[in-house]
């Protein structure tokens, strides 16, 4: 590895410019100051590099000395990931408190991975076998629930010459190659660079949230990407951190980009105590936390972002379906806008640079379905769900309006619907999915032909009922016809029992799919009987009185178990109701 010496000669916050770089590599990490401060070239002229530097520049000096290695910055990816608590850098915050206390110390460096706890690694190959990129060698049992599968790095070839069974630590060699070359549990990813994958596969498989108005309304597929933009207390972290809970992914990877530090507290704090409803074990098993609150450095968290998606991708490749939670990325995008601006670099709207949405759209094309590298055969999948902090819930600022471009879904939170205290805040009137059509299949297949048909009409209710509302209000409800007092009845059932979800409760927290068709159908059952009872003579007060309507409001808090017989005997009770 070879050296380039610098001198600092320009210091404007996080940005630094050192002189004799002669030779300095784009996106080449640097040490920086008499305290060998982390930095990344991110642009060159002449002799000069303009570093951002990942932490506090206060007492740097001009003329100390800055050393480039000509590498990028990269993750450090193996066993002991999951459960870890790292900042934008990649650093353990809990080693860094050990090691300094409450506040990060300047140029402190800790590696992420632990090197000298020892892993039981059982290998999968033998003496004599070729392997290539990708391929698993062996296995380690990282925790209870997660098994570690260690891969031949990218662009690796060879023949096993030794692989035994033992236990090792992340640095020691697990297998020799050829040619003396030996392969550990432990690789490095420059986190700028997606890691390499045979093909993408389409979006047909629906990721599980167990949220009613995202699986039903609005649903996001397996690899797919949605954004959750809304105003301040709509509910932005609860959404994701109920999504980590209870949504159907095998690695759960959370970034705090840029939040208050009050709020990632709670999310650090929360998360150990959680329990995996599915497992029983606690949920940060199987998680882990890039965190860069507000008041650290802004360069770090416009790097956490990239730390995040690249340990995503990595448990990727080994076949897992990985939720990657990003919280917010308007703070993303604030850090840029601040480096942007140390550059002088000409502003485009709001003062955020004109590569705001190619940065963006490079990040979010990370996610997707994938074939893996390597053998065996495995598929895996990154989806992306990612905050976003609109100022005063404005969908038409930057941010929000780059993320839509390329996004599948949208999740717009309604901050009227919030001081209701309607959660899930979802405004089901803006909020949009493209991955429906895709998922029909899924649908039909799992759960029902029916499904996609009852959502249409039950869209088609809640925007008929906003229209009659609008109306009522003028004119008074009772100068109504009774098929629009019904239908307004309709939609404040759909509105509150089904669209409303209590995170709180231990039975309505995760809805099943299959529970979710059968209170949607029950719903719009009701609607439909009593709009014939209507036609067929009966008084509106007979129908909105009978004992159906009434049972419709308990659905949401009954076990799972049984539910399916208790729908189809509902049904049953309408229809003998209301035979004439």
């Amino acid at each position: 590895m070879y050296e380039i010496k610098g001198k600092i000669c320009e210091i404007s916050g996080s940005t630094v410019i050192a002189k004799g770089m002669v030779g300095a590599g784009m996106h080449t990490t640097a040490l920086v100051g008499n305290d060998g401060l982390l930095g990344e070239v991110i642009r060159i002229h002449g002799d000069r590099a303009t570093m951002q530097v990942y932490e506090d520049t206060t007492g740097l000096g001009l003329d100390e000395e800055v050393i480039s290695f000509g590498k990028p910055l990269m993750a450090e990816l193996g066993p002991g990931l999951l459960s870890g608590i790292f900042d934008g850098i990649q650093r353990p915050l809990e080693a860094l408190k050990a090691a300094s206390g409450n506040f990060i110390s300047r140029g402190i460096k800790r590696r992420a991975l632990d090197s000298s706890k020892k892993w039981d690694f059982v290998p999968k190959l033998k003496k004599g076998d070729t392997v290539s990129s990708g391929d698993i060698i062996g296995e380690v049992q990282e925790t209870e629930r997660i098994v570690h599968r260690i891969m031949v790095p990218p662009g690796i070839t060879g023949t096993i010459e030794e692989i035994k069974e033992g236990s090792y630590t992340v640095d020691e060699p697990v297998a020799l190659l050829d040619g003396g070359r030996s392969i550990s549990m432990c690789q490095e990813w420059p986190v700028r660079r997606p890691r390499p994958v045979n093909g993408r596969l389409n979006p047909d498989t629906l990721f599980v949230t167990g949220q009613r108005v995202f699986d039903t309304l609005f649903p996001v597929a397996v690899g797919g990407m949605a954004i959750v933009p809304g105003g301040f207390g709509t509910g932005k972290t609860v959404v994701e951190q109920s999504l980590a809970k209870f949504s159907k992914a095998d690695i759960i990877v959370y970034i705090g980009c840029g939040e208050r530090g009050n709020e990632m507290t709670e999310v650090l704090t929360d998360f150990p105590k959680l329990l995996d409803p599915f497992t029983g074990q606690p949920l940060i098993c199987r998680t882990a936390l890039v965190v860069n609150t507000s008041n650290m450095p802004v360069a770090a968290r416009e790097a956490s972002i990239f730390t995040g998606i690249t340990i995503a991708e990595y448990y990727r490749d080994m076949g897992y379906g990985v939720a990657l939670m990003v919280d917010s990325i308007s703070r993303w995008a604030e850090a840029l806008r601040e480096i942007s601006s140390r550059l002088e670099e000409m502003p485009s709207e709001e003062g955020y640079p004109s590569y705001l949405g190619a940065r963006l759209a490079a990040f979010y094309e990370r996610g997707g379905r994938f074939t893996c590298q390597g053998s065996p055969e495995r598929t895996g999948s990154v989806t992306i769900i990612s905050a976003v902090s609109p100022p005063a819930g404005d969908l038409s600022e930057p941010v929000t309006q780059a993320s839509l471009r390329v996004s599948g879904a949208l999740w717009a939170l309604n901050t009227d619907l919030a001081y209701r205290r309607h959660f899930p805040a979802v405004d089901w009137n803006i909020s949009f999915s493209l991955y429906y059509e895709g998922l029909k299949g899924w649908f039909a297949r799992e759960v029902s032909e029916e499904l996609p048909s009852l959502k249409n009409e039950a869209v088609a209710v809640l925007q008929k009922e906003g229209e009659l509302k609008e109306i009522a209000q003028l004119v008074g409800i009772e100068a109504l016809q009774d098929s629009d007092r019904l239908t307004l009845e309709t939609g404040g059932i759909l509105r509150e029992v089904f669209l409303r979800q209590n995170v709180f409760s231990a039975t309505d927290a995760f809805c099943p799919i299959d529970k979710q068709f059968r209170m949607l159908k029950c719903i719009l059952s009701f609607y439909t009987v009593g709009l014939n009872a209507l036609k067929d003579g009966l008084s509106l007060d007979s129908v909105l009185s009978c004992p159906e309507k009434a049972s419709l409001f308990r659905m949401s808090e009954m076990p799972v178990d049984g539910f399916s017989e208790w729908a189809l005997g509902y049904i049953e009770s309408l229809k003998k109701r209301f035979s004439l």
